[in-house]
């Protein structure tokens, strides 16, 4: 087989400019270089793909068909370099850019609704490209380059991470509206002691969470009864199945606008899992996500304080 090296970009512009013209001498002119030039060019492009490119006569120069298979894949090329430069620009003018933020799925659904328009039209340049992964996929993709930065929840397995702390979320007891707790004022903690408690599955760190939580008050945990989502552990408690500590913006959102479970309030302080945003140690744009993560706390303390504890 043949060796094909690889043509310069240069050279597929004069390709096209030739083709385009019909001539050499014309390209040369539109281009503003000499016509030597644009023939040497062409040789060497064609030497290095090995193949004839153009038909050369007086009346003017054709491409060959190995020639016309190559304009739309010039086109292209054009394209990506012209948004290569657009994007090189748009950053060079003050532009934020595109960022990839990865979420965990018990948590981004939740909060990003409430951050991300107000971080928008602050930033109108700023584009954040969100994706879910579970925790530790999030900080072994940080390292990685995968993503830019990650919500992600203390402790973070990871200590090379830059981590600037955001609120600390509360986990509040629920239980199907036929509990006998329900409706008997504020629970106390002895009061869960041997119930059997639900909990996500133990992939998700929210799980070791729940774990700890059940440790605390001497209940049960119902490892047989693991859910694949918050949604699921919801719908496990309003069938009876048994009680859950859940994260309050979780409730917010998918428990108080429905009446098919009860949150109760507790005699003791619950407790909360602590939420940072985190980003490499050599991240570009560390000044922006510091910002950022000052604007999420000022968005939580307008508009998330009865669900969330502000980080300091």
């Amino acid at each position: 087989m043949a060796h094909v090296g690889t043509p310069t970009l240069k050279q597929l512009e004069y390709l096209d400019a030739v083709v385009r013209a019909g001539s050499f001498r014309q390209a040369a002119l539109k281009l503003g270089v000499s016509q030597p030039t644009i023939t040497a060019q062409i040789a060497a492009l064609e030497d290095t793909l090995g193949v004839i490119l153009l038909e050369r006569s007086r009346t003017g120069t054709l491409p060959t068909s190995a020639g016309r298979e190559l304009l739309p894949h010039i086109e292209t090329i054009r394209g990506a370099v012209s948004s290569i430069r657009d994007h090189a620009r748009f950053v060079g003018t003050g532009g934020s850019g595109i960022h990839r933020l990865g979420v965990p799925p018990t948590l981004g659904p939740y909060l990003l609704p409430e951050v991300l328009s107000t971080i928008h039209a602050t930033d109108p340049t700023l584009r954040l490209y969100v994706r879910e992964d579970s925790p530790r996929e999030l900080e072994n993709g940080l390292l990685s380059g995968r993503f830019d930065l990650v919500l992600t929840v203390m402790p973070t397995e990871i200590s090379e991470l830059v981590v600037d702390p955001l609120f600390g979320e509360p986990f509040r007891l629920c239980a199907p509206p036929d509990h006998p707790l329900v409706g008997q004022g504020p629970v106390p903690p002895g009061a869960i002691a041997d119930e059997r408690l639900l909990a996500i599955d133990e992939r998700f760190r929210l799980f070791e969470q729940m774990q700890a939580i059940a440790n605390h008050y001497g209940a049960r945990l119902l490892r047989d009864y693991e859910g694949t989502s918050l949604d699921t552990v919801r719908q496990m408690i309003a069938t009876g199945f048994g009680l859950a500590f859940l994260p309050s913006l979780y409730i917010r959102s998918e428990i108080e606008p429905r009446d098919d479970v009860t949150v109760l309030d507790m005699d003791d302080t619950a407790i909360d899992r602590e939420v940072v945003l985190a980003w490499r140690p050599t991240a570009a744009h560390r000044s922006l996500y510091r910002r950022m993560a000052g604007q999420i706390r000022d968005i939580c303390r307008e508009q998330l304080s009865d669900y969330v504890h502000l980080a300091s």
